[in-house]
């Protein structure tokens, strides 16, 4: 029994030290760090418009980022080739517009969006 008493103190030190976390990491914070930060606002908002056979889009960024915005256009006919269009930077607080065409009718038309830099 004797060797029990004296062997106690060792084996609470033992469990003490294999229960704290390995030394230099860093507690869980994501507790202590309240809500999420919310994204930044980005994107432009875009209106496209179809008249006939040509396509016309205007993108206003009101954001402080760069948008950079693509106009693409699908054509109805099989024989028509529709046509992406290379991407323009809107700037913060800036208008683009940017015009596409089929030969014959369109049968859809959108713009996708792009993180400058």
């Amino acid at each position: 029994m004797r060797l029990l008493r004296g062997a106690a103190p060792l084996i609470v030190a033992v469990a003490l030290a294999l229960s704290l976390p390995p030394y230099g990491s860093t507690p869980d914070t994501r507790a202590r760090a309240g809500p999420p930060a919310a994204p930044e606002p980005f994107g432009a908002g875009c209106r496209t418009t179809v008249s006939g056979s040509e396509v016309t889009a205007y993108c206003h960024n009101p954001y402080p980022g760069t948008d950079r915005v693509s106009l693409h256009v699908e054509c109805d006919h099989w024989w028509d080739i529709g046509s992406d269009g290379s991407p323009v930077a809107a700037e913060p607080a800036q208008t683009v517009r940017m015009t596409g065409r089929c030969w014959k009718e369109v049968r859809s038309a959108w713009v996708t969006h792009q993180r400058a830099g």
